[in-house]
């Protein structure tokens, strides 16, 4: 190979795949007994779902189903660097006001409906700003590899 990437294969594709992967791995853990406590108390969608991936992140089957389309979006939208940088993008803009969400809405009340908690707060925040600067900083090298010759 006489490139650093492999024809039709970039950085941002790559990222947009591996953040899919990890989406639709974590979608699918939230229903697996003992890596989610409390599975038990798993409500559809609630404040009073009691279910918590690895002991540290409230998740009901919303907040899971959410997960695995993220997921099956983050590997279709991986097939192209334009689809991968929007879907980084967008998807981290998406986590942001997921984490705003998280901040405003009180954990205790059926407004929070998701559900999220502090530690689900932290997460989305870090995958908002992670997602955000791949698309951009990978997107942005596609952009300019695609205008050398």
């Amino acid at each position: 190979m006489s490139t650093s990437h492999t024809k039709g294969h970039s950085g941002v594709t790559l990222a947009a795949r591996t953040v899919g992967a990890v989406f639709l791995l974590v979608g699918i853990l939230g229903f697996v007994p003992g890596i989610t406590s409390n599975i038990g108390d798993l409500s559809f969608a609630s404040d009073h779902s009691e279910a918590m991936l690895l002991g540290l992140f409230q998740v009901s089957v919303l907040h899971n189903a959410v997960h695995l389309l993220f997921g099956v979006v983050g590997l279709m939208a991986g097939r192209s660097p334009a689809g991968a940088t929007r879907y980084l993008v967008w998807g981290g803009a998406v986590y942001l006001v997921l984490g705003v969400y998280g901040v405003l809405v009180p954990h205790g009340s059926p407004a929070n409906f998701v559900p999220v908690n502090g530690a689900d707060n932290v997460l989305h925040f870090g995958l908002g700003i992670g997602m955000v600067a791949l698309g951009v900083i990978l997107g942005r090298a596609v952009k300019v590899s695609a205008r050398t010759p």
